[in-house]
């Protein structure tokens, strides 16, 4: 009868891993939660004509029902727009949408930056902010200053110690950790977005999307990185002789956790990849319950039997 009762369970959970998979996988399940101070969406200014969680500055202008424009397609502009609060997930993702578009055919300038640095609103020469900064700078490049067999635009990281210089001569060729040639991105027909995902001292990633839409390209991904404790998230732009327009659509940023996890801080084995279908914490709750119900009351039906089984077999 034990052989019954076996049989039974197997059944059971064969069923259930065809018709429910999540109840029965493990639950190094990624869970996700929208933070709102470091997220920004039209029409970006409250009653007050003022931004709760961003500050911004240089030649940024507002267009309440558009954009956030770090710079005009105007020579020697400069622009900032930075968290007010530090940002202090350990694990996290931001998805921006942005636009670099303008007048210039063949030549153009010269960039903007996503920034996570212990620095926040200032201006300076690179891409609009501070040089020998302390945390992460991702450069969205468009202009080939002396960089052999690379096509611009070129999207790439640099981690700074607060001491090093940005390499302006190279277009950052010594300061990269990770980057990748994005030609059609400026200008491109659909909406071009970025996609940061960051586990603290693990994992860092950088997605974009430019060509199709839901078509998202990893740009890079480098094991090991750690980012300042208290960082600022931030977006600037700058033009020289040469100019664009370089705007902010939206921001949504996303604290990143795995309760289940023994270190909370590190990332699952599968990292940066997109799940199918992770579904809403208190569904996976529920089908768990269900899952444990439906095991419970096959054990009492299994015991039930064996149990007849015994008295009847007694009684001969």
């Amino acid at each position: 009868m034990k052989s019954a009762v076996h049989a039974v369970l197997i059944a059971l959970y064969a069923v259930l891993a065809v018709l429910f998979p999540s109840v029965i996988a493990d639950d190094n399940q990624e869970y996700r939660s929208t933070l709102r101070t470091h997220s920004l969406f039209p029409p970006y200014l409250d009653q007050d004509v003022q931004s709760r969680w961003w500050d911004f500055g240089g030649d940024t202008v507002i267009n309440a029902n558009k954009h956030v424009r770090l710079t005009y397609d105007r020579p020697s502009q400069t622009g900032w727009l930075f968290s007010r609060l530090p940002l202090t997930a350990s694990n996290f993702e931001i998805e921006f949408e942005f636009k670099v578009s303008g007048s210039g055919q063949n030549i153009f300038g010269d960039g903007m930056a996503v920034w996570i640095t212990k620095e926040r609103a200032q201006s300076g020469p690179v891409f609009g902010f501070v040089d020998k900064f302390e945390g992460l700078g991702i450069f969205i490049d468009t202009y080939k200053n002396n960089r052999p067999g690379t096509m611009f635009p070129y999207v790439m990281a640099m981690l700074g110690d607060g001491k090093t210089e940005y390499d302006h001569d190279h277009d950052g060729k010594a300061n990269e950790i990770g980057g990748c040639s994005a030609r059609g991105l400026r200008g491109a027909s659909i909406p071009t977005k970025g996609r940061i995902t960051y586990y603290k001292d693990n994992y860092l990633e950088l997605q974009l999307q430019y060509k199709n839409e839901d078509q998202w390209i990893t740009c890079f991904n480098v094991p090991h990185v750690t980012l300042p404790t208290v960082s600022y998230l931030g977006f600037t732009a700058l033009t020289g002789e040469l100019s664009d327009n370089h705007d902010i659509i939206s921001v949504k940023a996303q604290n990143i956790y795995t309760p289940t996890v023994a270190n909370p801080q590190q990332a699952p084995v599968n990292a940066g990849v997109p799940k199918a279908n992770q579904g809403s914490g208190w569904g996976m709750f529920l089908l768990k319950l269900v899952f444990i119900g439906a095991v419970c009351g096959s054990l009492y039906v299994a015991w039930t039997m064996y149990a007849k089984q015994r008295r009847r077999s007694s009684r001969f």
